[in-house]
């Protein structure tokens, strides 16, 4: 009976598979037409209106000018719908138009007056940008942007700044923020005016933002969709904060199961991909509070937040760029999820604008998710792991030319754990957690530590159900077999572990290197404290990112433990083990690069073997 249980499912598997069908768009097809290969549609969203668990949707070579919105998704992971680029075809999905018919006004000014109806309901330059935690510095945004030869000018606040722009410091491109524009709208018409300076716009390629998103769903629940392959750009996305629907230039709308891989994300007015909360009436309502979050979670418990239902996305081997909010965010919604070798950088880079809820990677409630082998730099914060961080391990991460931090743990309890990852940014790690385990990181910026009164939640193991709610006190952590190096004064923080000289909860150190005036602690077993400067330098050439580290002999010469689960212990406030999230028990015994560590012998820092005196490795 078995036998034919099984063959019974195997012939089912065959029959699904057989009815499934692959779909064709080109720039030369027609939305008439079947979909093959020889009689292509034309448009993803004619495509996406038609498939069924199991299709695959193969977009060909062009420009495609639409938001698509999946009307469904799949059934599992064997029976998901795919969106791909055809292979080796350069295929871009756009949230914007282009726009010729300018008219000079004055020097290099120009302006454009378009039809409101151009825009159908949502016109982005009347749009504000708006929400919990978001700070406008005393001006109008707008989700609107124009583009010259695919750059984005800088939204001002006024005409005059347009005819008479000036330079803006304390940005990633000062010299771009004399491309400026300026929007006015009345019943019937949005005027544009802007500076081109030498560029005739007419001549070249301006594009405005109009769509929202590129990909994503106006429902919840759309799941096991994977989107492989493409360029996707120029979104007028909204502000995303934790407490309302967040939508990105793509995202899954409160989903499971998705598969974002292999694409080019840039030029969202916030967010760049987006795997978190709902939309409810409440959107936006927290002020600004704990409590107003704690509100939000518990609506969330209510809409099916679990493992069964939301989360369990893998976003991997994309590059996010030019986003002013995040590169990948997602409140609630991304548990259980893999976030793992991407290429994220200038995010943030006008700072026109600020907020709570900014950073190249930013998610609330990170539970047993993977953050693995991302390389984040000029990000003003690479990246944010806030409230809920239990079973999170971000292992193997490249941090650097960030200028906020690198990493930031707000108001966790653990566990949670940081290993193999290079921390260059001047602030390496804020610390407003308790609970979390750091490992074999070389750590070249200083620690904050603030305690905090909040009181935030934490949960059953491998679980979004609450346990309790507690302040965050400090301590708790562990620091085994990293390297510290010294450097810059920064206030409220420290090279080393001399941030950590009083705590509430005791700490666990051990077997860390400390270099160039990093401070050890006090009563630590196996470290090595040296004055020796390590000349650590980062260089990007065509070859990849290239780190220079003077390795100390001393160093060769120290014998550190292989750090396990029992090495870790509890956290003592959630009362957990570190583990996997697949409850086994954790052991570190690879490197940044994945090579094996020596068993009898664990070097400090990311690297399993280094060479005495000057290292170049190829670090990305």
């Amino acid at each position: 009976m078995k036998s034919l249980g099984l063959l019974a499912l195997f012939m089912m598997s065959v029959i699904l598979t057989a009815n499934s069908r692959e779909y064709h768009v080109a720039k030369n097809g027609n939305d008439k037409n079947e979909g093959t290969k020889e009689s292509p549609m034309l448009t993803i969203q004619m495509a996406a209106n038609l498939s069924l668990p199991g299709d695959l949707i193969t977009v060909h070579e062009g420009t495609y000018r639409e938001n698509v919105v999946p009307p469904r998704g799949g059934k599992s992971d064997e029976k998901r719908i795919t969106y791909q680029a055809a292979p080796g075809e350069k295929v871009i999905i756009t949230g914007s138009e282009v726009i010729k018919n300018w008219y000079l006004v004055s020097g290099t000014v120009w302006k454009t007056s378009i039809n409101n109806d151009f825009f159908g309901n949502y016109n982005p330059y009347k749009e504000k940008i708006c929400g919990d935690w978001f700070d406008d510095k005393g001006r109008v945004h707008h989700t609107g942007e124009v583009y010259l030869n695919g750059k984005s000018l800088w939204e001002v606040e006024s005409l005059e700044r347009v005819m008479n722009p000036t330079e803006v410091k304390d940005n990633f491109d000062p010299a771009g923020s004399v491309f400026t524009w300026y929007s006015e709208t009345d019943d019937r018409f949005t005027t544009i005016y802007a500076n081109f300076h030498g560029a005739d716009p007419n001549r070249e390629l301006v594009e405005i933002n109009i769509r929202k998103s590129c990909f994503y769903p106006a429902i919840n629940h759309v799941n096991y969709i994977t989107v492989r392959g493409f360029i996707m750009h120029h979104a007028a996305t909204q502000w995303a904060p934790p407490t309302a629907e967040q939508a990105g230039l793509i995202g899954t709308n409160w989903s499971k199961g998705w598969i974002i891989e292999n694409n080019t994300i840039n030029d969202s007015k916030c967010s760049g991909i987006t795997l978190g909360k709902h939309g409810d009436e409440f959107d936006n309502t927290s002020e600004n509070s704990a409590e107003g979050y704690v509100k939000t979670i518990e609506r969330a418990d209510k809409k099916g937040w679990n493992k069964e239902t939301i989360g369990s996305h893998i976003v991997r081997n994309n590059t996010i760029f030019n986003c002013e909010q995040t590169g990948i965010c997602g409140s609630l919604g991304a548990v259980f999820s893999t976030i793992e070798n991407n290429n994220i950088f200038n995010i943030w880079t006008k700072r026109q604008f600020t907020g709570a809820e900014m950073g190249g990677i930013k998610i609330h409630a990170s539970i047993d998710m993977v953050i693995s082998g991302n390389r984040l730099y000029n990000c003003g914060r690479g990246l944010w792991l806030d409230w809920m961080a239990q079973g999170t391990r971000v292992t193997r991460n490249l941090f650097y030319n960030n200028t906020t931090d690198d990493i930031f743990v707000e108001v966790n309890h653990g566990p949670f754990l940081i290993d193999n990852n290079i921390l260059l940014s001047p602030l390496a790690i804020r610390d407003w957690s308790e609970g979390g385990a750091y490992a074999h990181n070389l750590i070249a910026g200083n620690i904050e530590h603030i305690p905090q009164v909040r009181e935030t939640p934490f949960h059953e193991p491998h679980s979004t159900k609450i346990t309790a709610l507690a302040q965050t006190k400090g301590g708790d952590n562990r620091y085994f077999n990293n390297i510290f190096v010294g450097g810059k004064e920064i206030k409220n923080s420290k090279p080393g572990l001399g941030i950590y000289a009083s705590t509430h909860f005791p700490m666990i150190v051990y077997g860390n290197v400390y270099l160039n005036g990093a401070e050890k602690m006090i009563a630590e077993r196996n470290s090595l404290e040296l004055k020796i400067n390590p000349d650590l330098s980062v260089a990007e050439t065509d070859k990849g990112v290239f780190l220079k580290f003077n390795y100390p002999n001393e160093m060769l010469k120290q014998q550190n433990e292989t750090i396990t689960a029992h090495a870790l212990g509890r956290t003592l406030v959630s009362g957990h083990r570190f583990e996997n999230r697949d409850g086994t028990e954790i052991i570190i015994i690879t490197d940044y690069f994945g090579k094996k560590r020596d068993k009898n012998s664990s070097a400090a820092g990311p690297f399993a073997k280094l060479s005495k005196g000057e290292n170049k490795l190829i670090i990305w």
